[in-house]
């Protein structure tokens, strides 16, 4: 049986979820939160936060760092992935009990997403935790939240909202399941509270499942002023464009992109959750009034 989870550290604590993450711990009261900094960082944190300068290639300095800490949530990005197997090996060296990696997002249970280009290094630390869990007392959850609602539309990925223009992809009309990062961070907690039943394996949530459509209707609906332009292609003529591009050699989101699109409308990669674990992890959902509000407040921004 598992011990309570007290003491979180976090590693990406400054980033667009880490940040959420950080501030929901926080503010839930129920966690003693130590954020692991990379050494040389500028990021800050508010006045009295147990901060932590780090060596991420150091297995010494992470080890320190993690004394007497219960948990570890992952938070980077995708330019840190690769550090996560020496965190993971400080993590079980300091007697972390369970692990969280950076996941958090498309459906890696799904065999077909497993093998697209951008979650190669997702997969690797997904295979290490689950070899470790197998030798020692660490354990994990992999979170599965689908694209990031809100982060989605801030950076103009699930719709251009900066342009108002949307790419719709077959029609438009697969669905997926998407989240907001609050609601990732809610799901945070709960998997802290709920450590058996979340342990070593995916746990699955979502806000609302939506279709392309729906999402640029209710997007209109937010923006009454803006004409929207719609373009519509096929995720073979997207994904074949980017096979070009990695041939190249050109790591970005122009090439990683598509191959993420496919992730989640693509209906044979399991991008629409059957089943979900939000009453367990406490996340609500959200609703198609409260999807237009979304658009409001990252239109407002623009």
């Amino acid at each position: 049986m598992s011990s309570a989870i007290r003491y979180v550290a976090i590693a990406g604590a400054a980033g667009s979820l880490g940040s959420v993450v950080f501030g929901r711990l926080v503010e839930s009261g129920k966690f003693q939160v130590r954020v692991l900094r990379r050494k040389g960082s500028g990021s800050t944190f508010p006045s009295g936060t147990d901060v932590v300068d780090v060596d991420f290639d150091s297995f010494d300095s992470l080890k320190g760092a993690l004394a007497g800490q219960d948990a570890v949530v992952a938070a980077f990005g995708p330019e840190a992935f690769n550090k996560q197997p020496t965190l993971i090996d400080a993590a079980i060296a300091a007697g972390v009990q369970r692990f969280l990696p950076a996941e958090f997002g498309s459906n890696l249970n799904n065999a077909l997403n497993r093998a697209l280009p951008p979650f190669a290094e997702k997969v690797k630390v997904r295979d290490y935790l689950a070899d470790k869990a197998k030798t020692t007392a660490l354990t994990y959850t992999l979170v599965s939240n689908g694209p990031f609602l809100d982060w989605g539309l801030d950076y103009d990925f699930l719709l251009d909202v900066s342009n108002h223009k949307a790419i719709i992809v077959g029609g438009g009309e697969t669905p997926f399941s998407t989240t907001t990062l609050q609601s990732v961070a809610d799901a945070m907690v709960g998997v802290f509270e709920n450590l058996e039943e979340t342990k070593n394996r995916a746990v699955f949530i979502e806000d609302i499942q939506i279709t392309q459509n729906k999402l640029l209707a209710l997007a209109k609906e937010a923006t009454p002023d803006k004409e929207w332009k719609t373009v519509s292609t096929s995720l073979d003529a997207l994904t074949q464009r980017a096979d070009e591009r990695l041939a190249q050699g050109l790591f970005d989101i122009e090439t990683f992109g598509p191959y993420i699109l496919r992730s989640f409308l693509d209906p044979a990669h399991g991008g629409n959750y059957s089943k979900t674990d939000n009453q367990l992890l406490g996340v609500k959902g959200k609703t198609e009034k409260d999807v237009v509000e979304i658009v409001k407040h990252v239109a407002s921004k623009k």
